[in-house]
């Protein structure tokens, strides 16, 4: 959810590779607009996370897509999914991939240079054998299995007999003796049934005690380490240090994969160099308290980092302001160019006037 939640954009740079403003693309619509029938940008940027955690790499498919007039690259993009990858070729791959037409999954093979292949970067993490994360899984469902058999409603019973079992008869007596004892507790309203005062009963796994929560416990706290993530992210009482490390150590790596996929198999060398780019956006104040976003928009109007219009926008949330004011960058504790004239203006023609009353 917290990769979803980065924005992608295909924009234009400058001739510095400055973001300049969003290219008015079919990629671009797709990437901020909607990417297919079904999904939504950030429904599509999660199901590329959901298939990197589980298959260690996701295909980015362009199901609609203009290409140039020889056919050998994408020139823009208007519908695409998410696919599987089932077999890697030199040049191609199998991906299974949802057909809209027909309504379900279908194999199909495309070219890797028209394909964005995201490779997760903590698949050592989640993804190998014997990973921390396979290994949590392992021992989850052990514990799965372990609490069906505890809660199956078997009483796990061992009825010592006051005879020796050895002979055929006496084996048949013990099977009837059972039997009754079964069929008293089933047929019982409360589950009670009788012994004879030479009977003993003996009952098994109750409580059996093992290791395996704890070693889940154990598993759990290392693969948020390996992770990044913390007990405080999770459930978000985490400060602002420690959302920083997290977004860094863990979001950003992963939202840098994606990104970098789709630069390089849908725009290429030749629109990179004339200034198209895929970058992703976050909101820097999504865990500013308000107080500190009003000094943070305090200093960057006065260092003229950012106009009125913006802090309302990025900060507050607020449409913009009709004032000219409110697009310009500008300091609005020093005087402006307009003020400084008129106060020239003024102080020459006091000037004026009082060397004409010290001439005359």
């Amino acid at each position: 959810m917290d990769v979803a939640g980065v924005l992608i954009k295909h924009i234009l740079t400058d001739e510095k590779g400055r973001y300049k403003e969003d290219a008015k693309s079919d990629l671009n619509y797709c990437l901020t607009g909607q990417t297919n029938i079904d999904q939504a940008p950030k429904d599509f940027r999660q199901d590329i996370c959901m298939t990197m955690f589980d298959k260690s790499c996701a295909a980015i498919v362009p199901i609609q897509s203009e290409r140039d007039p020889l056919g050998v690259r994408i020139v823009d993009i208007s519908d695409m999914r998410v696919g599987e990858i089932s077999q890697f070729y030199p040049q191609h791959i199998r991906v299974n991939v949802w057909n809209e037409a027909i309504g379900q999954r279908q194999e199909i093979t495309v070219e890797k240079r028209m394909t964005a292949i995201v490779y997760n970067p903590l698949a050592t993490i989640m993804n190998e054998p014997n990973s921390t994360m396979q290994r949590l899984i392992r021992k989850l469902r052990l514990l799965d299995t372990v609490d069906d058999a505890a809660s199956s409603g078997k009483l796990d019973l061992i009825i010592q007999l006051p005879y020796v079992v050895k002979s055929e008869t006496r084996k048949n007596q013990a099977e009837d003796r059972r039997r009754a004892i079964e069929t008293q507790l089933t047929g019982s309203t409360y589950g009670i049934a009788y012994v004879d005062a030479t009977e003993k009963i003996t009952q098994l796994n109750r409580p059996a005690e093992n290791q395996l929560l704890a070693q889940v416990q154990y598993l759990v706290g290392m693969v948020y380490g390996e992770l990044g993530v913390t007990p405080e992210v999770m459930n978000g009482t985490a400060d602002e240090a420690t959302m920083i490390n997290y977004y860094a150590r863990t979001v950003y790596p992963i939202v840098e994969a994606i990104v970098q996929a789709m630069r390089r198999s849908f725009l290429g060398r030749t629109r990179i160099e004339n200034g198209e780019e895929i970058r992703f956006f976050r909101n820097p104040f999504m865990f500013v308290t308000l107080e500190k976003a009003a000094e943070a928009g305090d200093k960057f109007r006065r260092n003229e980092i950012m106009t009125s219009n913006e802090i309302r926008d990025w900060m507050l949330g607020l449409p913009p302001n009709d004032a000219p004011e409110a697009d310009k960058l500008s300091n609005p504790n020093m005087p402006q160019p307009i003020e400084l004239s008129t106060s020239n203006r003024r102080s020459g023609a006091k000037d004026s006037e009082r060397n004409s009353q010290n001439g005359s």
